[in-house]
């Protein structure tokens, strides 16, 4: 079953700078911070190699913005216009990651690969939809993590 959106992901030249805009300019707060230097498991979820970057997770009424400072590989500044297609990512919670993979991709998303299980904290696992669009699956299964109010 599909939850709802989770979180929409920007990539930012400057983490910190883009943390105090987002909560002084828009009133958001910052629920979880995180960072990784070429973890397995990261890349196999994103479809990287050797991906470094950090990470703050933004809360607003019922969704999230996820923050990312990539620092490999070397971001590329891809700014476009509102009628330019695509967008970085956005996820989709959901309460059963592997029933989701294989649902969605019997309707045409692609996947970058298997679901990846981060211990007992979450799983993900990114795709592209039949128009190219990345989408992110994500299951919380455990509550310390952000996550969608029911």
């Amino acid at each position: 079953m599909i939850v709802g959106i989770h979180h929409v992901a920007i990539g930012v030249s400057d983490l910190d700078a883009a943390i105090v805009f987002y909560t002084e300019g828009f009133g958001m707060q910052v629920v979880q911070r995180s960072e990784f230097d070429c973890s397995d498991d990261v890349d196999r979820a994103i479809g990287l190699k050797n991906a470094k970057a950090r990470m703050a997770m933004l809360e607003t009424t019922n969704a999230f913005v996820e923050i990312w400072e990539y620092k490999n590989p070397d971001p590329r500044d891809l700014r476009s216009l509102p009628s330019d297609l695509g967008y970085p990512h956005f996820a989709w919670q959901v309460d059963d990651i592997q029933g989701e993979y294989d649902r969605l991709g019997a309707l045409g998303m692609t996947f970058v690969g298997e679901v990846v299980h981060f211990g007992e904290a979450s799983s993900a696992i990114y795709g592209r939809d039949p128009f190219g669009n990345i989408i992110e699956l994500y299951e919380i299964h455990s509550a310390a993590m952000a996550q969608l109010k029911r």
